[in-house]
């Protein structure tokens, strides 16, 4: 299965990643990865599963999941809670990071940000009621610039 450029480069990195930790980014998992970066928009399991049906036939939903599990543990994807879909995160070596995405709910189009000053605040108001944050990912609703221009 033949992938973009961009996505070539970004699943070399990732098992670059992948190697740093001492875990193997299989055929399967790099597959996985592969379609959820070589798309726009989030991408659903049973999607995956379709597309993963044409190269591999005895691909299961539990196929799926057992891949989206590694790469969600390895900060490789991202779940969007909200649409029940993946999207791929390649940007650091931080697999911990504070996740925050932008949704339009016109479009379908999924933003992600990296705001500190989000994080912070939402640790100091979690830290004022005595709870410690171990990993969050925060989904905002709304219209995006294009969207919202027309």
């Amino acid at each position: 299965m033949g992938f973009s450029p961009r996505t070539e480069t970004l699943l070399s990195r990732a098992n670059v990643i992948c190697e740093g930790r001492g875990v193997r980014l299989t055929d399967l998992r790099r597959q996985v990865l592969g379609l959820i970066l070589d798309r726009d928009a989030p991408t659903g399991a049973y999607d995956l599963l379709e597309q993963l049906r044409g190269t591999r036939q005895g691909a299961a939903p539990p196929t799926v999941y057992r891949a989206l599990e590694f790469l969600q543990e390895q900060g490789l994807v991202h779940k969007l809670e909200r649409l029940s879909a993946f999207v791929g995160c390649i940007a650091d070596e931080d697999h911990n990071h504070a996740a925050q995405f932008l949704i339009c709910r016109t479009c379908g189009k999924v933003t992600e940000l990296e705001d500190h000053e989000l994080a912070h605040a939402l640790e100091d108001a979690a830290k004022r009621l005595g709870f410690t944050v171990g990993k969050a990912t925060i989904e905002a609703e709304g219209q995006c610039a294009a969207c919202a221009a027309n």
